[in-house]
């Protein structure tokens, strides 16, 4: 993790989710953290939750691994749609994505 990342979130426990809505269906998502996204058969890339299991409720949230942190991070910059948003469990305040402070 990088001293950026470590600030950003304070050593919190993160979780992250996809707004369906504005996913363009590029898998960037799924290439750079296949162990937390996944596109489905509609097209549309949904987090995954305990056994791989596809989390497909609208603002279903996932925990970000710490070992894939950098990960999940450069699949919220590098989403077309901006639709990747990774904030802190604690008091839900987004830290990554496209409503991150």
């Amino acid at each position: 993790m990088s001293v950026q990342q470590e600030v950003a979130t304070g050593g919190e426990e993160l979780e992250v989710w996809i707004d369906q809505d504005l996913c363009t269906g590029d898998g960037i998502c799924a290439q750079y953290a296949p162990e937390v996204f996944e596109l489905d058969i509609d097209g549309l890339a949904y987090v995954k939750g305990a056994g791989d299991e596809l989390l497909q409720a609208p603002g279903a949230t996932t925990p970000v691994p710490l070992p894939l942190l950098t990960d999940v991070v450069d699949s919220a910059r590098e989403c077309p749609g901006d639709c990747i948003h990774v904030r802190r469990v604690s008091d839900k305040v987004e830290v990554y994505g496209p409503d991150a402070e």
